[in-house]
């Protein structure tokens, strides 16, 4: 009996956590702050109707979206253990780096994971750590963790950036190297 109890928790373990992020971990940490964006929000969002087509163009993109997370903290040992947990995130899934910043302490790093074709990609993610002088809700931030999943169009998101008066590293997205 004991065997057989053993066998069905290894077996219903993994589907009972398959919907969760590695990154979850940090949402209840008093630590950090938290942004959570889900399905049915950008369900919600997408729903919006407008004429102007820069709009409806942003709505098709928020509509391929599943998932948003951002992750901030002020806390030396909350941003190392975001570090690890990164670390061990793009050894354990296929991303790939996509484009990495570095201006004096601050570094930015972007990493994708492959979709259907090259213009699509899965996930975006991006860590920022060595932020000095950076306030939010009275909060100094060190550390940024963000992760965007869906059926990401990388001209859209190049489009809107362009439209966002984004620096013009970030508009070229879409050249990325194969």
């Amino acid at each position: 009996m004991r065997k057989l109890i053993l066998i069905t928790l290894f077996i219903v373990t993994p589907l009972v956590t398959f919907g969760q992020s590695i990154f979850d971990k940090f949402e209840d940490s008093d630590d950090v702050t938290t942004v959570v964006v889900t399905k049915k929000m950008f369900d919600l969002f997408s729903r919006i109707s407008s004429d102007d087509p820069d709009t409806k163009d942003a709505m098709e993109m928020i509509k391929s979206l599943t998932g948003l997370k951002i992750f901030t903290t002020e806390s030396k040992s909350v941003a190392a253990d975001m570090k690890a947990t990164v670390d061990r995130y793009l050894k354990s899934s296929s991303l790939d780096e996509l484009m990495r910043v570095k201006d004096e302490d601050v570094n930015v790093k972007f990493y994708i994971k492959e979709g259907r074709d090259a213009d699509h990609v899965k996930e975006l993610l991006m860590f920022v750590t060595g932020i000095k002088d950076v306030e939010a809700n009275g909060k100094k931030i060190e550390t940024v963790l963000l992760t965007l999943t869906g059926d990401i169009d990388l001209n859209r998101i190049s489009s809107l950036m362009e439209q966002m008066d984004l620096p013009s590293e970030l508009g070229n997205v879409n050249k990325r190297k194969n």
